[in-house]
């Protein structure tokens, strides 16, 4: 099942902007899954496809916003470097 939101805005704030509504549309798109995965909420794959775009295009997209390629929290991170050095 696929659902769809709708958000509604003026011709006057892509003119602020200085996007089309196509360009606006991609923006709003990739800048909600990026907040997603940034918090965790979502996997990079599952960003990717929300942002419709490749997951490696995604990844690397995320520095242009200040986002970090990974969202390990750092137990996570702590616990990935632990089973590394014990393996």
């Amino acid at each position: 099942m696929q659902n769809s939101l709708t958000i509604k805005y003026t011709d006057e704030l892509l003119f602020a902007l200085g996007v089309s509504d196509k360009q606006f549309s991609e923006d709003a798109k990739f800048l909600l899954a990026a907040k997603l995965y940034e918090l965790g909420r979502i996997s990079s794959g599952q960003a990717a496809r929300l942002a419709e775009k490749s997951r490696v295009e995604f990844l690397f997209s995320l520095a242009q916003i200040g986002v970090p390629l990974s969202n390990l929290k750092t137990e996570d991170l702590e616990n990935e470097l632990n089973f590394a050095l014990n393996d």
